[in-house]
C-alpha cells in the first residue's frame, strides 16, 4: 500500500514540475532574439505592422488604405466596421493628427495559416500627440489576420480590444 502511494506521489510531483517548467520553456522561445524573430514569416509580418502603422501615425492614407483587403472586418472595442474605405474614413476623421500607434516592445507573436497567411498578435500603445499630459496614454491587445495572395500581403481583419488606460 505504502508502495503505491508513494509511486503516485512521484509520479504526481514529475508532473506538477512539468507543468511549472512549460512556461519558462515558451517564454524562453518567445523571449527577444530568440529563433522565433529570426523567422522568415515573423520579419515579414513584423515589417507589415511597421508599414502599416508608420503610415496610420503620419495619416499615409493611401499607403494605409493599399494594406487593406476590400472586405476588411475591424472589430474593436465599439463595434465593428467593415470595408476597406470605411475603415480609411475613420482613420482620416478620428484619428489623423490626434492618436499614433506604437507596438508595446517584445509582445509581436506571428503563427502561420497555412493557404491563407498569417495571424499577428501583440499590444499596442496609443498616444495623444501635444496631450500625452492631459490624455492618457493608452493600451489594449489586438489580433490581425493577414491573407497572403501570391506575395502581396493584405490586412483582412483585425480585432483590437480591452482598450484602457496603461498602467504605470
Amino acid at each position: 500500500m505504502k508502495r503505491k502511494s508513494l509511486s503516485w506521489l512521484v509520479t504526481l510531483s514529475t508532473a506538477l514540475c512539468l507543468v511549472g517548467a512549460v512556461p519558462a520553456l515558451f517564454a524562453q522561445q518567445n523571449s527577444k532574439g530568440s529563433p522565433k524573430t529570426q523567422d522568415p514569416l515573423f520579419q515579414t509580418v513584423q515589417a507589415l505592422d511597421k508599414e502599416l502603422f508608420d503610415a496610420f501615425n503620419h495619416c499615409g492614407l493611401d499607403k494605409f488604405g493599399a494594406l487593406l483587403a476590400d472586405d476588411l472586418e475591424f472589430y474593436d472595442d465599439g463595434g465593428l466596421a467593415r470595408g476597406r474605405q470605411a475603415t480609411v474614413d475613420a482613420i482620416k476623421n478620428n484619428i489623423c493628427g490626434k492618436v499614433t500607434r506604437e507596438l508595446v516592445p517584445g509582445t509581436l507573436e506571428v503563427y502561420p495559416i497555412p493557404n491563407y497567411g498569417a495571424v499577428e498578435i501583440g499590444i499596442h500603445r496609443f498616444h495623444h500627440p501635444g496631450h500625452d499630459d492631459t490624455e492618457p496614454v493608452g493600451e489594449a491587445k489586438f489580433v490581425q489576420l493577414w491573407h497572403n495572395d501570391n506575395g502581396s500581403w493584405k490586412l483582412s481583419r483585425v480585432f483590437s480590444f480591452d482598450h484602457h488606460p496603461m498602467k504605470k
